[in-house]
């Protein structure tokens, strides 16, 4: 829906008079099937009922299985919940199927790197084979104090050994 007057199918705007007209019904014939569970209109906070597009397909659907088809209120019932649990197990069907793609996405990266540590662990003679690279820099410490203060007179190694070093 881009603009204020785009409308998806699920929208509830059709009073029962519009929606039986648009589905070629009596609005009794819709009550009735409301009432066996056919269909299931929106309410209003007064009370009235609100049919949205997707709504009167059902009703058209639910005639023309009825009068063309033969078929009883009830096996339309049937139909129409089978119908349901069939598009449920669509849309659950494609959501496992995008987690399976993640999870062998990761499963491979993590096979890539299990493999990378594998030879590592196998040629460690390979300076630049390591597994964190470590340099080997040295650093000093000199500690300086002025002429005349305790240790002054110390050589390094004795500053070293006091403080621990």
């Amino acid at each position: 829906m881009n603009g204020p007057y785009d409308m998806s199918d699920d929208m509830p705007v059709y009073v029962i008079s519009v929606a039986a007209s648009l589905s070629g019904m009596h609005p009794q014939t819709l009550r009735g099937y409301e009432r066996i569970g056919l269909v299931t209109p929106r309410r209003t906070a007064g009370g009235g009922r609100r049919y949205s597009m997707r709504d009167i397909l059902a009703l058209r659907e639910i005639q023309r299985l009825s009068q063309d088809e033969g078929i009883n209120l009830s096996g339309i019932k049937r139909i129409l919940d089978l119908e349901r649990e069939v598009e449920q197990a669509r849309l659950l069907a494609a959501q496992l199927h995008s987690e399976v793609a993640q999870l062998r996405a990761e499963l491979e990266s993590t096979r890539a790197v299990a493999a990378r540590l594998a030879h590592l662990r196998r040629s460690p003679a390979d300076p630049r084979a390591t597994l964190v690279p470590v340099r080997t820099a040295t650093t000093r410490i000199t500690i300086w104090s002025a002429p005349g203060q305790a240790g002054a007179d110390a050589s390094p190694e004795q500053v070293n050994n006091e403080q621990g070093g």
